[in-house]
């Protein structure tokens, strides 16, 4: 059973005493933009300083040190009845409910996931899971919650339903790239702000400049580290513009040159301290002058910054001296999950949030067993390792960063849930998402394609993906066949594909990821088709290296995601409703490693005739 944290007894903060007293000693909440403030602005952090200083007085260690973690529950309402939710949480948390979660251990914030832990479901029901958490809060006394999610959109990291958008190497490809990251961002903003989630787990400022990266590749902006900065602060201005949401910009030092996922290993970064500050450090210095509100930490080794084999997530040179000191960052600084098994070769669950706090470290995501995380550091606080004023340090700027956003005072949703999904962002959504498609070759000048009745074989990989692309081809005109192959197609696999591309007018294969072991069969398969007196189209449907390993194909695109919105996008493409505009956002190189084989900005005209 988890033991319950503080009690409120003796607290200047009990039931809904924290947000009366918050709202009497706070008021209205100012939020400036970055270099921009009214005369008063030193007078209202003076007096900000005052107010949170008072919060913290009230708060027991115990509540302090709840506010350091960031936790996931299951279930979809506050009191949520189902079984298999109310025992994830009780083996969890010892308790059956999100709202005895959060009234009982009183946690700095939640993180929401779909899937098993059934926090997202429908925007209505989010907004009232959030408030019910917000009021669960409330009501135990307790401080608001940051609720985030992953939300990086394109389909590969998207947590909420909402208005489909591109990702951000997507978003880096169109030719009005500064005005869709802003559009897109705006958007992503206030429907997760409607379904009262305050904080997004986004951008990605990793500069994606290994192709072998298995984890970052189209969650990056691309591989020059200016224009990721550029993009990068983008986004964070138009998530935080007028208190709207948190950003996190991550993975700090720099993810974008591993070839190790840090979900399944610990990845080692060879670079030198100069590589570093030329590649992966600029975005996050930019970050730090866009006055992100969080930046997350990555479970990565990097001995240039500090040769002690540990991850950054644990580095003290690398939290507080690279980035507190040398950057000149003080907001909160939180880890990736601790769950992931980068963080968790070296030192036991309960080890490492005080290793990650002593490095510098504000907010503790997701530890794999809470109650030894939780009682880990009030051990280390009791020995003396960890002091209380270290603590303090985190819990206001934990709390300052709540009260720079509104959520001391008014936590709950800020908008109408319909909001999201309206018409409006839905359109701008496709529009958006019309500028991310990649023609990069089209030799044979196949596109657009001729409309009526043509007969298309859709192969390659995704089950999900092959049918969708085969629906969408199907509402323009076309009689479809699909034959998904998967990532690994034997050699049988081939054949039968290859017999069905004699009975077709014309084949479209998906590309996934040609370049990780295990995937020679797709080429294989790319290879046999391009070889058939079949015409053939090749579309890479996630990574944007795939070419190089067929380079042979005749016509290529890049999707840069496998959602539907990518796909119908394509379609159009395909069929010349959209002139493709989009431009290769990253250099791709010679798979035998001998050079570039596409520049940044590659792309060819839509041919007509």
């Amino acid at each position: 059973m988890v033991r319950k944290t503080g009690s409120t007894r003796g607290s200047a903060f009990s039931r809904r005493g924290f947000l009366a007293a918050a709202a009497t000693s706070i008021g209205a909440v100012v939020v400036r933009e970055p270099g921009a403030g009214p005369a008063n602005a030193s007078a209202r952090v003076d007096e900000s300083s005052a107010d949170i200083a008072r919060i913290l007085l009230g708060m027991s260690l115990e509540q302090k040190v709840g506010q350091l973690f960031v936790i996931a529950v299951s279930g979809g309402t506050p009191a949520t009845t189902d079984a298999a939710a109310i025992s994830a949480n009780r083996s969890a948390y010892g308790v059956g409910t999100p709202a005895e979660v959060v009234a009982t251990h009183r946690p700095g914030g939640i993180i929401y996931f779909a899937g098993d832990r059934g926090n997202l479901v429908l925007p209505p029901q989010i907004s009232q899971l959030s408030d019910g958490l917000q009021r669960a809060a409330e009501n135990a006394g307790a401080v608001p919650l940051l609720i985030s999610t992953d939300q990086e959109q394109g389909g590969y990291v998207v947590r909420a339903p909402g208005t489909l958008l591109p990702g951000q190497m997507g978003l880096a490809s169109s030719p009005t790239t500064s005005s869709d990251v802003s559009s897109a961002a705006a958007i992503t903003r206030d429907e997760l702000r409607a379904m009262g989630i305050n904080q997004a787990f986004a951008p990605v400022v990793d500069v994606a400049s290994n192709p072998a990266n298995p984890v970052i590749h189209v969650r990056s902006f691309g591989d020059e580290p200016g224009r990721v900065a550029s993009l990068a602060t983008t986004q964070i201005r138009t998530f935080q513009k007028r208190g709207g949401i948190v950003a996190a910009a991550k993975h700090f030092p720099g993810h974008g040159d591993t070839d190790t996922d840090s979900h399944t290993g610990l990845p080692v970064i060879g670079r030198s301290r100069a590589e570093l500050e030329r590649i992966d450090l600029p975005p996050f210095a930019a970050a730090v002058r866009a006055d992100v509100g969080v930046i997350m930490t990555a479970h990565i080794v990097v001995p240039a910054l500090d040769p002690s084999g540990d991850p950054a997530t644990l580095s003290q040179p690398i939290l507080t001296g690279l980035l507190r000191e040398e950057l000149g960052y003080d907001g909160v600084v939180i880890t990736d999950a601790l769950d992931m098994a980068g963080v968790r070769q070296r030192y036991t669950d309960a080890r490492v949030p005080v290793l990650a706090l002593k490095a510098g470290a504000d907010q503790l995501l997701m530890p794999p067993d809470f109650a030894a995380a939780r009682d880990g550091v009030l051990a280390a606080i009791r020995d003396g390792e960890l002091t209380e004023q270290r603590i303090d340090e985190s819990v206001t700027r934990i709390l300052r960063l709540k009260q720079r956003f509104g959520l001391l005072t008014a936590p709950r949703a800020r908008a109408e849930v319909s909001v999201v999904g309206s018409p409006t962002h839905l359109a701008m959504g496709v529009a958006i998402t019309d500028r991310t498609i990649t023609l990069l070759k089209d030799d044979l000048r196949l596109i657009p394609l001729r409309r009526g009745p043509q007969k298309i074989l859709v192969t390659g990989w995704g089950d999900v993906t092959t049918r969708k692309l085969g629906d969408v081809l199907t509402s323009h005109g076309a009689s479809v066949a699909v034959f998904a192959t998967g990532l690994s197609p034997d050699a049988t696999a081939v054949q039968d594909a290859l017999a069905r591309a004699q009975d077709v007018d014309l084949v479209v294969v998906c590309t996934r990821n040609l370049g990780v072991p295990g995937s020679q069969g797709q080429v294989d398969l790319v290879a046999a088709l391009g070889e058939s007196d079949t015409p053939l189209i090749s579309v890479a449907v996630l990574e944007p290296y795939d070419i190089a390993h067929v380079p042979k194909v005749s016509t290529h695109l890049l999707t840069y995601s496998y959602a539907l919105n990518a796909l119908e996008a394509l379609g159009r493409v395909l069929y010349g409703d959209v002139v493709p505009t989009s431009r290769l956002p990253l250099d791709i190189p010679r798979s035998d490693g001998t050079g570039v084989l596409y520049a940044r900005g590659s792309h060819v005209r839509l041919h007509r005739s």
